[in-house]
């Protein structure tokens, strides 16, 4: 269960968040929680979280470990400060910033060899899903992104489907719209790495999931987890979506 702050939040609303979350998640063995905040709020997300099981990971990366490269942060920089994550072309990255699968691709192999855990984030817009083209956008994102990977890296990634018609509006993929994108993932994964490594691969939901909703998506047996936005800037509601 990944939370990403995005662009919210400061060092001290950080620390606040933290002694709020703990106590709500210190039973909560069943699956592994990972939070993303901005880069300056870092420090303090790792020295709240230390002495728990509460990951902290980084919303981007570039790809050089280091260089003339003004406002960029790199893997080691950020597996020095703590992180054991990092999210990957996350759709607004894609739309904002230019983030392309190539460049993914990149950022990916940085990120393992960081000794990071990369999230990568694939996904449709509205036009694309209503012209029916989920499933050739995902097969190029996981083609364009992934398939440099040997079988060995692939295995420590974490892919993240979040239909960017989704992402931030209020609607949400009913549970079986997203199966039906995770099965597709899990095919092209199998195609490119073999049944095995495809299937231990997790594969989390991200768009607009809320305590009210991932209960049904995490019904769904191709749902592995969640990548969750709004909901996991409040410690209540990111610590009713990890109980579900």
């Amino acid at each position: 269960m990944a939370g990403n702050w995005k662009m919210y939040k400061t060092p001290a609303e950080t620390s606040v968040f933290f002694e709020k979350f703990r106590p709500l998640v210190a039973g909560s063995t069943h699956c592994e929680i990972v939070i993303c905040p901005p880069f300056v709020d870092l420090g303090a997300a790792v020295e709240a979280a230390r002495e728990t099981s509460i990951g902290i990971g980084g919303q981007n990366i570039h790809w050089a470990p280091e260089g003339a490269y003004t406002g960029e942060i790199s893997a080691p920089m950020l597996k020095a400060v703590g992180c054991h994550w990092v999210l990957v072309a996350h759709s607004e990255r894609r739309q904002y910033f230019g983030e392309t699968d190539e460049s993914a691709a990149k950022k990916i192999v940085a990120a393992l060899e960081a000794g990071l855990t990369p999230i990568y984030c694939v996904g449709e817009t509205l036009v694309e899903r209503q012209a029916s083209r989920t499933e050739p956008v995902l097969e190029r994102q996981c083609e364009g992104g992934l398939s440099r990977l040997s079988v060995e890296q692939f295995e420590k990634i974490v892919i993240a489907y979040e239909p960017v018609w989704a992402i931030g509006t209020g609607k949400v993929a009913t549970p079986e719209m997203a199966a039906e994108a995770h099965r597709c993932l899990r095919d092209q994964t199998r195609q490119l790495f073999g049944p095995a490594a495809s299937s231990a691969c997790r594969i989390l939901y991200g768009g607009s999931v809320k305590p009210d909703n991932v209960r049904g998506l995490m019904a769904q047996p191709e749902i592995d987890g969640a990548l969750v936005g709004g909901a996991s800037l409040d410690p209540n509601s990111f610590a009713s979506i990890v109980n579900f």
